[in-house]
């Protein structure tokens, strides 16, 4: 197992001191470039064939990330935040950690090479705001993003957060992603990866978006809604439900009256269930198929 940073700070000082003309491109190919996999599985091109089409800047400025032309004097201490060996230091070792606890089960990853960055969020995101400055996408197995406002309760929460994004590039190296997935799946993985990150560090290092809906709120009103919709598939179908109103609106679906990630809330607390129902470890979890996980989980909706 290897984990490779992708040392965006060294990156943005570069996009800091460029010509406007120039940012973008230092973005794409001395960044974006290196995790070219990934998004090519999203079918995003690093550069799109016509002027201001859609590639990787576009879907970077969609994502909730610092767009290159911003990066300014005025980011100068963003980028600094991000410039400490020792944030770096953190990074790889809470990658490795977590991998190593896979590996130590007997589980033989397929990926031998993790890649991983830390990216600038752009504050007046929706999603920076709402996750606090700190989140992550791992979506596809042997890249990592992590987006980070540097500050002392953010860089607190990196461990967790790659913990949550490792458990995601594990599972997908045993469990097939399909574009038609169902919300209940969906709720699967990012309970499956919650709860992986808080067996690590513990229950308070619960990320916003569980944490943002209370167990009142949960069970008396988005578990019924939930319940209903179960077997909604695909992104457009799902992203109101697993996301919340506010991040719906922002990507032109219709907002279904739930709170920030209340889908993410529900899933971390119904595999919470399984795992105490079933007696199983998070790790034989992390590699189960969803027909064997929710087969299990009718009695989460009679709570």
């Amino acid at each position: 197992m290897k984990v490779t940073e992708i040392r965006s700070d060294k990156v943005y000082n570069k996009i800091l001191n460029a010509k406007l003309d120039n940012k973008n491109d230092i973005y794409r190919y001395d960044l974006m470039n290196e995790f070219s996999h990934k998004w090519s599985c999203y079918n995003v091109p690093i550069k799109a064939k016509q002027k201001g089409g859609y590639d990787v800047i576009m879907a970077s400025s969609m994502l909730g990330y610092m767009e290159p032309s911003k990066i300014d004097e005025s980011k100068l201490q963003e980028v600094k935040g991000i410039s400490d060996d020792t944030i770096w230091k953190l990074c790889t070792e809470s990658i490795k950690k977590a991998l190593t606890l896979f590996v130590n089960a007997g589980v033989e990853l397929k990926v031998e090479e993790y890649k991983y960055t830390i990216l600038l969020p752009n504050p007046e995101s929706v999603y920076t705001k709402l996750s606090k400055s700190c989140c992550g996408d791992g979506g596809i197995p042997g890249s990592i993003f992590l987006s980070l406002l540097p500050k002392e309760d953010t860089i607190k929460k990196i461990p967790s957060v790659l913990a949550h994004e490792c458990n995601h590039n594990v599972r997908f190296q045993f469990i097939k992603w399909s574009n038609d997935i169902t919300l209940e799946e969906m709720m699967i993985n990012e309970g499956l990866a919650e709860n992986f990150a808080t067996w690590i560090y513990g229950e308070e290092m619960l990320g916003p978006w569980v944490t943002t809906t209370d167990m009142e709120t949960l069970n008396d009103y988005v578990k019924p809604i939930i319940k209903d919709n179960l077997n909604v598939q695909g992104l457009e179908g799902i992203t109101a439900y697993l996301y919340g109103d506010e991040i719906a609106t922002v990507q032109g679906y219709f907002p279904e009256g739930l709170p920030f990630c209340a889908g993410y809330a529900c899933g971390y607390h119904m595999i919470k269930y399984y795992l105490e129902k079933t007696g199983k470890s998070i790790i034989e979890a992390t590699l189960m198929p969803y027909e064997e996980i929710k087969k299990e989980l009718s009695g989460f909706w009679e709570l």
